[in-house]
């Protein structure tokens, strides 16, 4: 394994969550692929990662992220990235807002052998999230 090789994976697994084309988590992600910072119902490996942003799609369809800052061992990444959408579909019961929104999150990231994502540890600014849209209090 190698910093280039789990660079490369990442990216296509960012490809794979901006594009829609969800089935190429398949390509990155180990069947048994660990999130320990999962989503409500989300499942482990890919099809967890692909339900999961399959939710956040249909909720953000033009939904972007930007890497910020990134570092790179020989079988893990740390990153900072910039979330940003607007929100035309459900989420999480509510309905659409229309509001956009942008948001920070942090992630790192365990590769195996070949390359594929088997563990991950992150998070995201969901309540920044919330407040955004008005679905959530702002103090």
């Amino acid at each position: 394994m190698s910093k280039q090789t789990n660079m490369a994976a990442q990216t296509a697994f960012a490809r794979a969550v901006v594009t829609g084309d969800l089935d190429a988590l398949e390509q990155v992600v180990a069947p048994g692929s660990i999130d320990h910072d999962p989503a409500t119902g989300q499942g482990p490996g890919p099809e967890g990662y692909k339900v999961m942003f399959a939710e956040l799609r249909s909720a953000f369809p033009d939904l972007n992220v930007e890497v910020e800052h990134l570092l790179a061992t020989d079988d893990e990444l740390a990153f900072a990235y910039t979330i940003s959408g607007t929100h035309l579909g459900e989420l999480m019961g509510h309905p659409p807002t229309g509001r956009t929104v942008m948001y920070r999150g942090m992630q790192i990231s365990r590769f195996d052998s070949d390359g594929k994502l088997v563990e991950r540890w992150g998070s995201s600014d969901e309540l920044g999230m919330l407040r955004q849209l008005g679905l959530a209090e702002t103090h």
